[in-house]
């Protein structure tokens, strides 16, 4: 008994010293571009916001479309067409407008991203589902932000020490789709116009004559990514390498105008090289990334790391 107590206890000391140094290393690294001089104005109350002092970043940013669907924010046949490539057969820009109609009817979207204030800094960990996340012990820091933001079937349950509990945002489209809790917001990416009809279904299951306890996610908790965005990712970050961008990556620009700080977990390779699943056992080694540019992906999330934009936890 005396000596599981003191396991405990030094289980408790680790997970508490790596969440000290991972905090301290964060500050030093922001203190690091971080100007001691008179600044007349400051768009946020972190010690750096994202868009100080870097023309590349602040240009790459300026060219970036609004990023959620709304009625207002209609999606142009150019985009359109960009967009149905993606789902490898023919669609109608007239039903897809049809289908979009019937969403804006059923569902009160969440349209407007906050802009920054001088007094307030919001953080934000995205949370993605590498392997490198196992045995990593970020859990405790992921939970420290305001923001947490997890990706298809990333879960916490059984992972808490790696991956944190907390979720206060989830990405995923129906293939990933896992059930979200009321107080969760849903980030929806779809790929095809039957993703809309899907999503109408599981936010409205009674509809369907199932209970309402089979509900996806609270729908005045419903944000969608615009197709405008998907491509202005593809185009302008990835310079159309790939076929299409991940759902991380689409997240881990996404992030950059939702959030003040981003620091961002569970992206790449594990530590030989394999791109797995934290919550999953490894099979097959030879298993790559799919359409999307995995490892221009990790190159451009490390150059926002190394111009101090974002924090990139390796996790080995």
């Amino acid at each position: 008994m005396v000596f599981r107590l003191r396991k405990s206890r030094l289980q408790i000391l680790q997970l508490m010293r790596i969440t000290a140094i991972a905090l301290v290393s964060i500050l030093l690294w922001n203190l690091s571009g971080f100007s001691f001089c008179r600044q007349e104005s400051r768009l946020c109350a972190c010690l750096k916001c994202l868009t100080d002092s870097d023309p590349w970043f602040n240009y790459i940013i300026s060219e970036a479309p609004k990023p959620f669907m709304s009625r207002k924010h209609k999606t142009s046949e150019e985009d359109f067409n960009w967009w149905k490539v993606l789902q490898g057969k023919k669609e109608n820009f007239t039903f897809y407008n049809k289908t979009l109609q019937s969403v804006f009817e059923t569902i009160t979207l969440i349209a407007d991203i906050e802009e920054p204030r001088p007094d307030r800094c919001r953080s934000c960990a995205v949370v993605g589902n590498s392997g490198n996340l196992r045995g990593s012990h970020y859990g405790p820091l992921i939970d420290a932000h305001d923001i947490v933001i997890r990706i298809n079937r990333g879960r916490t349950k059984g992972y808490e020490t790696d991956a944190g509990t907390k979720t206060t945002h989830h990405v995923m489209y129906p293939e990933s789709a896992t059930r979200l809790d009321n107080t969760t917001n849903l980030l929806f990416f779809p790929f095809k116009t039957p993703d809309f009809l899907w999503l109408l279904k599981a936010l409205n299951p009674r509809e369907n004559g199932a209970p309402k306890s089979n509900k996806i996610a609270n729908k005045d908790l419903v944000r969608i990514l615009h197709p405008a965005f998907m491509k202005y990712v593809h185009e302008v970050w990835l310079r159309r390498k790939g076929a299409y961008p991940s759902t991380g990556f689409l997240t881990v620009v996404l992030s950059l105008l939702m959030c003040d700080e981003v620091n961002v977990f569970g992206f790449g390779a594990d530590s030989e090289g394999n791109w797995s699943h934290y919550f999953e056992i490894l099979r097959n080694k030879k298993l790559k990334t799919g359409g999307h540019p995995g490892e221009e992906e990790y190159k451009m999330i490390d150059k926002l790391h190394k111009r101090k934009k974002i924090f990139f936890f390796k996790g080995w």
